[in-house]
């Protein structure tokens, strides 16, 4: 059994009056990948954004490698193992793709680390590599999305959460893009991914949750969710 890094109890959000997480509760283990799926406004990315210190929930709990995180600060989370690729890419329009990368690392203070962890990231990604110079506004989507992730795998996180990774990407891309994120999970860094592409999101996770308005309805190793009829109804087009 692996270890968990990453459990959810219970979490209940509200924007507002609107109850937008319901007593949503997961868990991701070591060195898995973890799929997140649903609908449009499921409640995907407030689960993520809870996790990350960004919303704060009304009841329950968020433990990291066994620790508490539930009422940390934003940086703290970063700085404890956790980064988010958050849907949008976000990225620093006017500043070099360099200048973008070592904001990723911002909490760190090991220069040998970074230096490694540079190459690491060129090697994953050996376009950025060729525009180090090149403000990340004039990259192209797909580059933007690699520069997203590469960005947060500068703080060397344990676990990465991605939100959206192929919102707006060509069917090529995509495909890259989920290549990555199995590459990355080999490299040991565990990974809890939200995603509309149900089908890709599944044929790469080793468990997934279905999220719908706010609760998880449904849970399962990704290749059999894969088969089952209400998400193949629901999720992946077919009647």
């Amino acid at each position: 059994m692996k270890d968990t890094v990453l459990q959810v109890e219970d979490l209940h959000v509200f924007y507002g009056g609107i109850h937008a997480l319901k007593g949503v509760s997961l868990s991701v283990p070591q060195g898995t990948i973890v799929a997140l799926i649903g609908a449009n406004g499921a409640g995907k990315s407030t689960t993520l954004r809870t996790i990350s210190g960004l919303v704060r929930a009304k009841r329950g709990r968020i433990s990291f490698e066994g620790k508490d995180i539930t009422e940390e600060l934003p940086h703290r989370i970063v700085e404890m193992g956790i980064a988010m690729v958050p849907e949008g890419r976000r990225i620093f329009p006017n500043l070099t793709v360099m200048e973008n990368l070592l904001l990723g690392a911002y909490t760190r203070r090991d220069s040998q680390g970074l230096k490694r962890d540079l190459d690491w990231v060129f090697t994953l990604f050996p376009r950025l590599k060729e525009r180090t110079w090149q403000k990340g506004g004039t990259l192209s989507g797909g580059e933007q999305q690699m520069l997203a992730v590469a960005r947060a795998l500068m703080s060397r996180p344990r676990l990465l959460m991605m939100d959206e990774p192929s919102l707006g990407l060509a069917p090529l891309l995509v495909r890259e893009i989920f290549d990555i994120i199995r590459e990355l999970c080999e490299n040991g860094v565990t990974i809890l991914l939200i995603e509309q592409n149900a089908k890709a999101a599944l044929e790469i996770a080793h468990y997934a949750y279905v999220l719908e308005t706010g609760r998880i309805v449904l849970e399962g190793e990704g290749k059999k969710l894969l088969e089952d009829e209400r998400v193949r109804k629901a999720y992946l087009g077919e009647e």
